[in-house]
């Protein structure tokens, strides 16, 4: 029997779902890199909801342009989110997004449930993204010596939060 035959037929054979995806890691590494990425799709997600939250409460004389820019954000920290899950489920491990894993590992308070002056939008929206940010900038510690493709995705990630701290905290000057 050839190679691609035996591939053939040892394909053919059902797999559980833990082996149903394939990785080029061993298995130390995908617990290393699911310990610094499954944390971060959760504040992905917890940043997404949070912002939508404000998004739809903020009043005040810049409502307009707040209101705008936190529907930007929300979509940053959806793609985002999806990519850090998608990286994730290519290296083998099963990402947990589902809203009781977010409410129950986000270290934030939750956003209001009311109107939000925009003074307190932008300084909710500052404090928040600045501790993801300090959070992504820790779980790049050594990523690099086990996955390159996993430390390229964060430091883009982590790039564009602090792009974002920098458009938020300036309104708070």
């Amino acid at each position: 029997m050839s190679t691609t035959e035996a591939h053939r037929s040892s394909s053919s054979t059902p797999k559980s779902p833990a082996e149903a995806v394939r990785s080029t890691l061993d298995a130390a590494a995908q617990e290393a890199v699911r310990e610094r990425l499954q944390p971060l799709l959760v504040d992905l997600v917890d940043l997404s909801l949070t912002s939508k939250q404000l998004h739809w409460n903020i009043v005040g004389t810049r409502f307009k342009s707040l209101h705008e820019h936190l529907d930007e954000v929300t979509d940053q920290y959806r793609m985002w989110s999806d990519e850090v899950a998608e990286r994730l489920t290519s290296l083998g491990v099963a990402p947990d997004g589902r809203v009781q894993r977010v409410a129950g590992d986000s270290p934030a308070d939750p956003a209001p449930a009311s109107w939000v002056h925009q003074d307190e939008v932008v300084t909710a929206m500052s404090d928040r993204i600045e501790a993801v940010a300090r959070a992504t900038r820790q779980r790049l510690e050594g990523l690099g010596d086990i996955d390159l493709a996993s430390e390229d995705l964060l430091i883009g990630i982590l790039n564009g939060l602090e792009m974002q701290l920098w458009m938020f905290s300036a309104q708070e000057a």
